[in-house]
């Protein structure tokens, strides 16, 4: 154990994880406020000390929980995660602690809905969503560190679209039990042969389906060298909070899991993403601002920078939207790569769901093998979730998309079905624009209805 610990104090050798982050915010086109790391005290615990086995088979649930408390006693520190499969049940973070994950170590959430689900002591059924794999509220100082890995084990609550899986993949998740809708189209993830449903109907526990990491109200947050994957919903969420930084985190699920964000960010400010590897099932890098009143009141995405990542599969490289009620403001995406996503950038939103974006500059984007749209502007998106219907278009004008101030440069995209494409009516997309680009289509160079703004200075458009 000695020895261990005399390890374990070269792995932390600085109470302030993560390092100096000041270099990435030199000849930024905005002013821009420094993320620094949190502070987390020397203190450290294994989490096998709190009668935890990583066999893959005892519930840790318990042991985590005692964990994070003996350290909070003693005012914070790191919680080793050693070398095994460590099947638990909900994590919560407290100020000042560090959940390090160490290489070969896998934290796996219970695939019984029951461990997640949260009852509701008036009714015995569950409230409107399970509880996220990792959470934290109201917290400073807190990270998930380490070469490890932290698996949601979401094919147990995810539904799965027919058109979206082969043969003997459809076959597969039949086999675990399940149901299939009338029409053959939709297997949901209910009546499993071995673990009890937590809801009267597909569609009810389908509303349950939580994040895998859900971080609200926090300040000083780190995120590094983590491997996240197969969430029930959204890998990576902080929401309303401050300070934030996202290091060399790989986000990975089925490229068809529905719903399957990698990181997005909701009304948060003055956060770093950098150096991480995505590939997901739904939106890469999105950034959120709620829709209607209640987003306007949570404030805006403000003050984020996002450097050196790549994102293979996801419906978007760089998402805005679709709710942005909130506003986008001050926001810098440089020297990314997209490789194989569905569109490049993308900025989304439609009626009653809108705000306005200032101060948006990207550049130095690198794509390939684009399915879609290499870039696209639409403000008439809708959410087509499991088991979804189409509404007609919001009449009433209120929280229309502003999409303005955006500035493109400096982008390469060798394969797009469509170089450049936008949606709106008039005053919903303007102030756009985009210089020294050079985009390769196969079907269409642009497409951009007339009532939309968008100036071009040396894009080059080729095709075969």
């Amino acid at each position: 154990m000695k020895i261990l610990f005399a390890l374990l104090k070269v792995i932390f050798p600085l109470s302030a994880m993560g390092g100096d982050y000041n270099h990435y915010y030199t000849d930024l086109p905005v002013p821009m406020t420094e993320v620094s790391a949190p502070v987390i005290p020397d203190n450290k615990v294994l989490l096998s000390d709190f009668g935890a086995e990583g066999d893959g088979l005892m519930m840790c649930t318990e042991a985590f929980e005692k964990a994070v408390s003996a350290l909070t006693k003693q005012g914070g520190g790191h919680l080793i995660v050693p070398a095994g499969v460590w099947l638990t049940g909900p994590i919560t973070l407290k100020d000042n602690i560090d959940l390090h994950v160490e290489r070969n170590a896998i934290i796996l959430f219970s695939p019984d809905k029951k461990d997640a689900a949260k009852i509701d002591a008036a009714t015995g059924k569950p409230a409107n969503r399970a509880t996220p794999g990792i959470s934290a509220s109201k917290r400073k100082n807190i990270s998930i560190t380490g070469e490890g890995t932290i698996d949601g084990n979401g094919k147990w609550w995810r539904p799965v679209k027919r058109s979206k899986v082969s043969d003997s993949e459809w076959s597969q998740f039949k086999s675990m039990g399940g149901t299939v809708t009338a029409d053959g189209q939709l297997w949901y993830p209910f009546g499993l042969k071995h673990f009890d449903d937590v809801a009267d109907s597909p569609e009810e526990q389908e509303r349950l389906r939580a994040h895998l990491i859900r971080l609200t109200d926090c300040e000083n947050v780190l995120l590094q060298g983590v491997t996240v994957q197969n969430s029930p919903r959204f890998h990576i969420v902080p929401q309303r909070c401050k300070n934030v930084i996202i290091d060399g985190v790989t986000v990975r699920c089925p490229w068809n899991a529905q719903n399957g964000d990698a990181i997005d960010i909701g009304n948060s400010c003055n956060v770093l993403i950098v150096n991480n590897v995505i590939d997901a099932g739904d939106d890469g890098i999105c950034m959120k601002g709620g829709a209607g009143a209640e987003g306007q009141k949570n404030g805006p995405c403000e003050n984020i920078l996002i450097m050196h990542n790549k994102v293979y599969h996801a419906h978007g490289g760089f998402v805005i939207g679709s709710e942005f009620s909130g506003g986008m403001k001050n926001i810098v995406v440089r020297h990314n790569t997209f490789s194989g996503t569905d569109t490049g950038l993308r900025f989304k939103s439609a009626i009653g769901r809108g705000g306005k974006t200032e101060n948006i500059f990207i550049d130095h984007i690198y794509m390939n093998d684009i399915k879609d749209e290499a870039i696209v502007f639409e403000t008439t998106y809708w959410d087509n979730h499991a088991g979804a219907t189409k509404k007609e278009e919001q009449t009433e004008r209120v929280f229309v998309p502003d999409i303005t101030d955006i500035h493109i440069s400096d982008i390469v995209c060798r394969g797009a079905k469509t170089g450049i494409s936008a949606h709106g009516d008039k005053g919903m997309i303007h102030g756009i624009t985009i210089r020294n680009a050079t985009i390769f289509y196969t079907k269409t160079a642009t497409d951009i209805s007339e009532e939309c703004d968008i100036k071009m200075e040396n894009v080059v458009m080729k095709t075969f």
